[in-house]
């Protein structure tokens, strides 16, 4: 697919994180670029649900954790909402055990936020070119894993989507009622999840997925 975009089409970009001072910054940096214009910042899924609504993007700049909800959660909404809508990834969260859920979830590329501003920019042309983006490690770790020769380096890169987004929420204090209402899912299939999850984390009781999950959840702090 031949590269679109220019300094008469520029690809509308979406912002979506809740630290006002990183949307700023991210979209001073892309409205540097004559091929690229951040039409729209939000901080949380409904503003960013809304804003897409209201101005269709040609990108959207997901960070992986929102107030209260996880960006695999916005990346959900986003694929059943505007299916044609590319998803760009950007955290702090170890694409080893993000980046692949990410993927399955629909995103289109998993950037770590520490990158440099050139890899970013790389990032959101390659996937407006129509591609997939991953750092070249995670690319050879996929890679490896397909063919059988590398396992998970975490348990928790053994959950599916789902399930790392209800470990989420649990580490976020969430109840099984509450995150069933928030993932629009019966309180049975959140129910089973969390028994999936504890087996595949080897976790003997609730309290202990519970402690596990905002453990996890509080070492990304400022993610």
């Amino acid at each position: 697919m031949q590269y679109p975009f220019n300094s008469e089409r520029k690809a509308r970009v979406i912002v979506v994180d809740d630290h006002a001072i990183i949307r700023q910054g991210m979209s001073m940096l892309i409205n540097r670029e004559p091929d690229l214009h951040v039409c729209c910042e939000a901080a949380s899924v409904e503003q960013a649900v809304d804003a897409n609504r209201a101005c269709a993007h040609d990108i959207a700049i997901v960070d992986m954790s929102l107030s209260n909800a996880s960006g695999l959660e916005l990346v959900r909404r986003f694929q059943f909402l505007f299916p044609q809508l590319p998803i760009l990834i950007l955290s702090m969260h170890d694409e080893a055990i993000y980046a692949e859920p990410a993927l399955k979830a629909g995103a289109s590329g998993y950037l770590m936020k520490q990158m440099a501003t050139d890899v970013l920019l790389h990032a959101i042309r390659k996937i407006l070119q129509g591609e997939l983006y991953l750092s070249d490690q995670m690319h050879s770790r996929m890679l490896k894993k397909m063919m059988g020769s590398e396992k998970s380096e975490s348990p928790v890169g053994n959950l599916s989507p789902a399930e790392l987004e209800v470990l989420h929420l649990i580490g976020l204090g969430m109840g099984t009622s509450e995150i069933a209402e928030r993932l629009v899912r019966s309180v049975k299939t959140i129910e089973s999840h969390k028994a999936n999850i504890k087996k595949k984390l080897n976790l003997d009781s609730g309290n202990q997925l519970t402690l596990f999950a905002i453990n996890l959840v509080a070492s990304r702090v400022g993610s």
